[in-house]
């Protein structure tokens, strides 16, 4: 029997955290020990979640790096951006294995992090060292690792939409077009206008247009494979729903290409990796269809007229996103089996 292994999870409050506690609290190999959060800590974690009465009878800490060392093996860190920045340098100085939610520790260049976070990056030394955990491409690298750098939601619905083809030569580099649309809880749980009720209801709009900062994080990715600095255009929408990503991508073919190529090619790759499904000709996914899931669901239109391809790509936001896809980087981390503890199926209607 495979003794369980102690979790913490620093941003208990936000949405990733509480996905988190909701996929632990049925993993067979772990137990959460500590739920943190700076800014309520003493507070029983039930105050903000009611929910989980009698699910976890838990007061949040805080911040307290030998308090968590005493309590925890491995931390999850669903921070918000800059912050992770100084905290995951102590965790792993003070022993901690860390899957980190943020985006701090995804970009190898610091001064790309600084041109598109406008904060200051974390030592080059913690960069190099954070695996990034994409892990149906870079899971045998996540293997037995101690620090790794979970993608952001974006970046996976468009990455595992892409690769395969881009490794396989069908389609251009520079030719990609990527629009994405995001449901309202990509925003987080704090307050903010834009993601007013008032102001997103019956409402669908485009935002940071050439800004985003999951740009270069895409970017990276796609040239590490490509072998070749790879240019996207990248826009993301916000769409009046709670869970959700659809990346609709669109490539020029390097060669005369059909349906069937993209569907054996996709199938081919993704063999043996449980969370990726890639639908027939004529058929496309939709965001209901992975909701509440760690299911990537894949679909692909050719254009002869216009010899480019259309590849649809859909997440749940807060799971392949975010928590699910921490999960599966911890199984592999310990050498579990990626699928422990994400057997959760999607929710329909």
């Amino acid at each position: 029997m495979t003794e369980k292994i102690r979790a913490a999870i620093i941003g208990s409050t936000g949405y990733g955290g509480v996905e988190l506690i909701r996929l632990l609290l049925r993993h067979p190999h772990v137990e959460i020990t500590s739920v943190i959060s700076s800014s309520t800590a003493g507070e029983p974690i039930t105050a903000g979640f009611p929910h989980l009465a009698e699910l976890l009878p838990m007061d949040l800490d805080g911040i307290d790096i030998p308090l968590i060392k005493s309590k925890a093996d491995v931390v999850f860190t669903a921070t918000p951006h800059g912050v992770s920045t100084a905290i995951v340098p102590e965790l792993l100085e003070a022993g901690l294995k860390v899957v980190d939610l943020s985006g701090d520790f995804r970009l190898k260049s610091g001064d790309v992090y600084r041109e598109w976070y406008k904060k200051e990056p974390a030592p080059s030394a913690y960069l190099e060292q954070a695996v990034y955990g994409l892990a149906e491409v870079f899971g045998e690298e996540v293997a037995g690792k101690v620090f790794v750098s979970n993608p952001g939601c974006f970046p996976t619905a468009t990455l595992l939409g892409l690769i395969p083809a881009l490794a396989a030569g069908l389609i251009q580099p520079n030719s990609i077009i990527i629009d994405a649309k995001s449901g309202v809880s990509g925003a987080g749980r704090g307050l903010s206008l834009s993601s007013h009720y008032a102001e997103v209801n019956e409402n669908f709009k485009a935002y940071k247009i050439n800004q985003h900062q999951h740009t270069p994080e895409i970017e990276q990715v796609l040239g590490e494979v490509a072998g070749q600095p790879v240019i996207v255009t990248f826009t993301t929408h916000l769409v009046p729903m709670t869970r959700g990503i659809l990346c609709t991508m669109y490539a020029q073919l390097t060669d005369k290409l059909t349906v069937e190529d993209f569907i054996s090619c996709y199938q081919s790759y993704y063999k043996g990796r449980p969370f990726v499904r890639i639908r027939r000709k004529g058929n496309w996914p939709a965001t209901k269809e992975v909701t509440g899931s760690n299911y990537c669901d894949i679909g692909f239109a050719v254009d002869e007229r216009t010899g480019r391809v259309t590849i649809i790509s859909v997440i749940d936001n807060l799971m392949k996103g975010a928590a699910g896809q921490a999960v599966q980087n911890l199984n592999l981390m310990m050498g579990w089996d990626e699928a422990l503890g994400l057997d959760v199926y999607p929710v329909y209607p």
